[in-house]
């Protein structure tokens, strides 16, 4: 068995699941966050996110580092390219999660569901949350496709 035989599987099966967690959070998480009322949301935040990390870090910084070494160690331009692509979107992806997405979690995670802010429908974070977790989302499919585009000139 060769490295590469070895690391391709690896960064498919793990932005594979970086990508189908966060389809998940797109098509069922956030609707149904946009429409629970605000005593029930809170809560259900909390307990969603805790169950994506570090599941999902550890997914995309796996595939991540494993696809910069394909696209340094291969020799086809093609598979060279695909992951070298697939690496910056997933690097982009984890910049959004860091800088918008954690933040709003981490603050989540210190509010008492039985005494919100005074203000919070006016910083309530929903809709912010979901766009940015959409963008992160779409850059991860993104990187999948193009990680198994890359993958057919190896075959």
């Amino acid at each position: 068995m060769t490295w590469t035989q070895l690391l391709v599987p690896i960064t498919l099966t793990g932005t594979g699941m970086a990508a189908g967690g966060l389809m998940i959070t797109v098509l069922g998480g956030v609707p149904l966050l946009l429409r629970l009322p605000t005593d029930q949301y809170v809560p259900i935040h909390q307990f969603l996110v805790t169950r994506f990390d570090p599941f999902m870090p550890i997914c995309m910084i796996t595939s991540l580092l494993v696809d910069l070494v394909l696209a340094v160690v291969l020799d086809n331009p093609v598979a060279r390219i695909g992951f070298g692509a697939s690496a910056v979107l997933l690097f982009g992806a984890m910049v959004i999660s860091m800088t918008k997405n954690v933040p709003i979690n981490r603050w989540l995670k210190t509010l008492d569901p039985e005494r919100l802010p005074e203000n919070f429908e006016q910083i309530n974070p929903r809709v912010r949350w979901g766009k940015w977790n959409s963008i992160r989302t779409t850059l991860v499919v993104i990187a999948l496709g193009l990680s198994a585009i890359a993958t057919g000139p190896l075959l």
